[in-house]
């Protein structure tokens, strides 16, 4: 593993690059290649515990696509013009709860913890979730999912960046009819995952029309 070493100026000029993308050049597509370096850095994002509460689906079918423009208002022209358009799910309690058998799974065949390392980490995690968070509901447990995978997101929007390719976030969906249609047609359980959010990547079809605009770096940033 080599130390990175890129330079402040060229990660700077890739979050003013950034911005999201209302509408994407229809002609251009994003390598294979490159969209698979841009998923990988979701992979390797970081999450709490490192339970990786996440899963992401890469909608290339173009009648799939038509069927999430009905439930998603804030992606229709996304849809259409997007090199590629991914759906961020998080897991839900049965999944994330401490007891769940997800769980067991990454602490004994990911991250092939030790038995007597395996039940103090079990321990931690469950007065993590009872006593620190309060995760006592399965909102709550989806919501704390949600902030993981979040995470992921942008990792993602800003290794798009670094490569000169642009994105744009979406929370602008029916959640309860975005996930009965996910059951229905794309084969998610939605008893183990929920919609977080939506994601498309391409080539910008035209600049901003104004500048990025940002509060003053000293609202923001409080010294003690």
């Amino acid at each position: 593993m080599t130390t990175p070493n890129i330079s402040k100026t060229d990660i700077i000029n890739a979050f003013n690059f950034r911005h999201a993308t209302k509408e994407f050049d229809p002609t251009k597509t994003v390598s294979d290649e490159d969209i698979n370096f841009i998923l990988k850095t979701a992979s390797l994002s970081p999450s709490s515990f490192g339970f990786e509460p996440w899963h992401f689906i890469v909608v290339q079918d173009k009648e799939l696509r038509e069927l999430l423009k009905p439930v998603a208002w804030g992606a229709p022209l996304k849809l259409d013009t997007a090199s590629h358009f991914v759906l961020g799910l998080a897991m839900k309690a049965p999944m994330v709860k401490h007891d769940s058998d997800y769980i067991m799974h990454m602490m004994k065949d990911v991250k092939h913890l030790p038995e007597d390392v395996i039940e103090m980490y079990s321990k931690f995690y469950r007065e993590f979730q009872e006593r620190d968070f309060d995760l006592d509901s399965d909102k709550k447990l989806f919501d704390w999912a949600s902030k993981q995978t979040y995470i992921a997101l942008g990792n993602m929007m800003t290794a798009a960046a670094l490569i000169g390719i642009d994105s744009c976030p979406i929370e602008g969906f029916h959640q309860a009819k975005a996930e009965a249609l996910l059951k229905e047609k794309f084969g998610v359980d939605t008893d183990k995952y929920g919609l977080a959010y939506m994601t498309a990547f391409g080539y910008r079809k035209e600049d901003p029309a104004h500048e990025k605009s940002r509060r003053n770096f000293e609202d923001i940033i409080t010294w003690k």
